[in-house]
């Protein structure tokens, strides 16, 4: 329920590409010549599927030429990738002999556990020691970089290298704030007084959409306010016992769907996805939107006719959020020395500033050395999070397929199912996949 992001119009998810396997061997975009030589040891092949325009795109672009710089004579081939393309492909790609020397890829169980566990991924363990990538990686951060013996993460080989975050916070109109004389919320009770007032001056407060991750944060996020630590690792980590019918998912439903029935959500959001979300918060439709720190470059750039800020969620201490996508090594690679330069690039301070200044969250550099105040501001706000163990990861993440079910479950709680209907929903698959473990 987390993805990388570019502009507002095409955010919600990346594109899905109807690929075949032959097509994703096939380069799509060649830095410095696409004829390479299996083996050729004086070249280094890299894949990523990030937005030339996006903060990422343009600092996977600086690190390229800074690797040419500091690698004379190493031909870089860069190959542009849907995410979809990697994510439906990797495995049978990466068990070939056009595996990459370095790629980017997607965090979490069934995908970067999913190859280490399949022997497809190179342990980076030693390799993150030497270079000291785990100093500049906090511990919460790399969770989703690490895996044990069945795929599953926060064990202790690493697999991959996140070098930026992600976490949902609040994005607030400030005009509407002023226009109604609404008091920007500090704590839960500030917040929901909040969507009272705007509600009552016939203006829908909160921006949402239902056919897409947004809908599922949200469930999760009230969850999460009632949570503790041993909660989250119990869920995300298969530690202890979840009752879907405990305290903390039994709150969230049943505020969701108190939210939905005083309008503070309107049902026809059901439908919506991402992209239409932000919209909503880009026209200054809804005054609050509630969502991941991938929307932040894309709103610097689209909105301009009013001022606007960013704050932690005021409800809890804890957020969806994580470490950011790995940069891997399959095993097959025929240049890993080369991937661990280019990734010790992504890691300096140079590429994460930019990082930073271009509007996303940098793990290895400090926020003060970012001169974007809005930025800085993000900077610290999730280094906040991360340093008191307030990432809780993503609602779908413990179960393969789980992303359906929870796109389902939170629209029928919003098109009116009863709360203890919706919680067996989410309860069947996790229960079913935590049996099979054992």
């Amino acid at each position: 329920m987390n993805n990388p992001s570019t502009r507002i119009a095409r955010r919600s998810k990346p594109l899905l590409l109807a690929v075949t396997a032959l097509a994703l061997l096939a380069p799509l975009t060649a830095c410095g010549g696409s004829d390479t030589a299996d083996g050729d040891a004086n070249t280094l092949r890299l894949w990523h599927y990030e937005d030339k325009d996006g903060a990422l795109g343009k600092a996977w672009a600086a690190a390229i030429e800074e690797f040419k710089k500091t690698h004379p004579g190493v031909k870089v081939v860069f190959e542009q990738k849907a995410f979809e393309q990697i994510q439906q492909n990797a495995g049978m790609i990466l068990n070939s002999d056009k595996a990459p020397d370095v790629m980017e890829y997607n965090k979490g169980n069934a995908t970067t556990g999913l190859l280490a566990k399949q022997g497809l991924l190179t342990d980076l363990t030693a390799t993150v020691k030497e270079r000291g990538w785990d100093k500049k990686v906090g511990d919460n951060a790399s969770v989703t970089a690490r895996y044990d013996a069945k795929g599953e993460m926060g064990g202790d080989k690493w697999y991959g290298v996140p070098n930026y975050g992600e976490f949902v916070l609040a994005y607030y109109n400030d005009d509407l704030f002023k226009k109604h004389n609404v008091a920007k919320p500090t704590d839960f009770a500030g917040f929901e007084a909040a969507l009272a007032k705007f509600k009552a001056a016939g203006v829908t407060p909160l921006a949402n959409a239902g056919n897409d991750h947004p809908a599922g944060h949200w469930l999760y996020l009230l969850a999460l306010s009632k949570a503790n630590d041993t909660w989250v690792d119990n869920y995300q980590l298969y530690k202890g016992e979840v009752d879907f019918h405990g305290p903390e998912f039994t709150y969230a439903a049943n505020k969701y769907k108190e939210w939905v029935d005083k309008g503070y959500f309107e049902k026809k959001d059901v439908g919506l996805k991402g992209n239409n979300m932000t919209e909503q918060f880009v026209s200054a439709k809804r005054p609050i939107m509630v969502g991941g720190n991938w929307w932040f470059g894309a709103l610097t750039t689209d909105i301009k006719n009013f001022k606007w800020s960013t704050a932690p969620y005021p409800g809890s201490e804890k957020t969806p959020g994580s470490g950011g996508n790995n940069w891997v090594i399959p095993t097959k690679a025929k240049n890993k020395k080369l991937a661990e330069d280019f990734i010790d690039i992504t890691m300096s301070d140079k590429i994460q500033k930019l990082i930073g200044e271009e509007g996303n969250v940098p793990l290895a550099v400090k926020a003060d050395t970012i001169s974007n105040v809005k930025s800085r501001e993000l900077v610290n706000a999730f280094h906040a999070a991360q340093n008191g163990r307030g990432l809780a990861f993503y609602p779908d993440w413990p179960v393969a397929g789980y992303y359906d079910t929870w796109l389902s479950s939170t629209q029928n709680l919003m098109n009116g199912a009863k709360p203890d209907t919706v919680l067996d929903e989410l309860a069947a698959p996790y229960d079913k996949y935590v049996a099979s473990r054992s």
